[in-house]
């Protein structure tokens, strides 16, 4: 009998798995992944010149880093200018009241390799090796305009300013780490 429960198990679980693998995301014009789910309501999208109240919640894998829900909710109102890159007012035109919606943001793709740099000038030589965040702004042989797709997935992170550096450097590394 705990062979048989044991192997229910794993088969939901891998069900599960596989069922949330199959969700279908978009990518607006800028690069923003999202999903939109939408609800029963026949309410007619949402137009320029409305203000819209959302509530948001960012997440790190399973950890949750911050939540709106019970606190002040975001307002924005719909433009006709094109909103900056990478932005959920992106999305918002495509929504109807009541509809939730999933972005997802590029922080890391795939595996990355932290390190500390330490010489003179470092964050500003570093800048200038990794190019701009925008991609098309980036001068020619910098390592984003070589191989970043968008502003969101822009292939290299480099702190701005040395206070940053130290911040971001306590993030990733312990005391004992550094050499």
């Amino acid at each position: 009998m705990k062979k048989v429960n044991y192997v229910m198990l794993v088969t939901s679980i891998i069900t599960l798995m596989v069922a949330c693998g199959k969700i279908s995301y978009r990518k607006t014009k800028s690069g923003l992944v999202y999903k939109i789910f939408p609800t029963n309501g026949k309410d007619s999208l949402l137009k320029d010149g409305q203000i819209v109240k959302f509530n948001y919640t960012v997440k790190l894998n399973d950890s949750l880093l911050y939540s709106t829900y019970g606190k002040m909710p975001g307002y924005a109102k719909l433009t006709p200018a094109e909103p900056a890159p990478y932005n959920l007012l992106e999305i918002l035109p495509l929504m109807r009241k009541g509809d939730s919606a999933i972005t997802v943001e590029f922080m890391s793709s795939g595996p990355i390799i932290a390190a500390i740099l330490e010489k003179k000038n470092a964050v500003n030589d570093f800048r200038k090796l990794i190019g701009a965040t925008d991609p098309a702004k980036a001068e020619a042989g910098t390592i984003r305009k070589l191989y970043a797709a968008s502003v969101g997935e822009n292939a290299i992170h480099g702190s701005d300013s040395d206070e940053n550096a130290k911040i971001e450097g306590d993030f990733m590394f312990s005391v004992l780490e550094r050499f």
